[in-house]
């Protein structure tokens, strides 16, 4: 259950960070409630991944996929399109994520 509820906290921030824009500085009330309703639920969610795993692997996955998710929909949604080092620094995180989850002792497989 703990990959499950760290995925459910990783698209709700995604989710919530990828609305912000629509908020119009908060002065939006649906959207914002929208944004607040998704932070909530990501901090539960990541909550209950730290009763069983490190709170620095926790974050660290948490943090990185939610940077590259949230560039990869700001693409699509905001035509924000990465450039090269930024797509090349995205892919030296995700390569951190993997061998955090595929090589640390810390991780509790």
């Amino acid at each position: 259950m703990t990959y499950l509820y760290l995925l459910i906290a990783i698209m709700a921030e995604v989710l919530a960070t990828s609305t912000l824009k629509a908020t119009a500085q908060f002065s939006r009330p649906l959207p914002s409630l929208f944004v607040a309703a998704g932070y909530a639920c990501s901090f539960y969610f990541l909550s209950l991944v730290l009763g069983s795993m490190p709170v620095g692997i926790a974050y660290a996955i948490w943090s990185g996929l939610g940077i590259v998710l949230v560039a990869v929909l700001a693409t699509f949604l905001y035509r924000q399109a990465p450039d090269w080092p930024a797509v090349a620094g995205m892919g030296m995180i995700i390569g951190g994520v993997v061998v955090i989850n595929l090589f640390s002792k810390t991780v509790g497989h």
